[in-house]
């Protein structure tokens, strides 16, 4: 007996609103929509390829009328594909993410950013090609 990891949830106020940015930052798309949730994913999962094999798993935004109070105990990871992690950083700035301070200082080979409601995440070093990075930082 197994169980596979399908979606993972983010409490939020406006789900419409971080799906967009998170479709943006990922190069996902909205699969599911209903009243107070929006799920996106690179892929439509069916019961068939959930059983058959781990797929990536999709993020689901719940609406909940409580706010973000304290630092999450987790957080996405993101890993620029195509440039620095200087350049996405700023791309994400652009998008309304904003730097976060969780008090790790600032020695590290990661950003710690926030998204539009708060919510922490990482951008990692880059993946892309060395000469396609215009840092050379990977």
């Amino acid at each position: 007996m197994t169980s596979r990891f399908t979606e993972l949830t983010v409490d939020c106020h406006d789900p419409e609103r971080l799906a967009a940015f998170w479709c943006v930052v990922l190069d996902f798309k909205v699969i599911d929509r209903s009243e107070g949730k929006v799920e996106i994913g690179s892929w439509v999962p069916t019961v068939e390829d959930v059983r058959a094999r781990q797929m990536p798993p999709t993020l689901l935004f719940l609406q909940v009328p409580e706010g973000k109070t304290v630092k999450n105990r987790l957080h996405l990871d993101v890993s620029p594909i195509d440039g620095s992690t200087e350049d996405e950083v700023s791309r994400l700035l652009g998008l309304g993410a904003t730097k976060a301070d969780v008090g790790r200082g600032a020695d590290r080979n990661w950003v710690v950013m926030a998204d539009p409601e708060g919510n922490e995440f990482c951008v990692l070093r880059t993946l892309a090609p060395q000469n396609r990075a215009t840092n050379g930082h990977r």
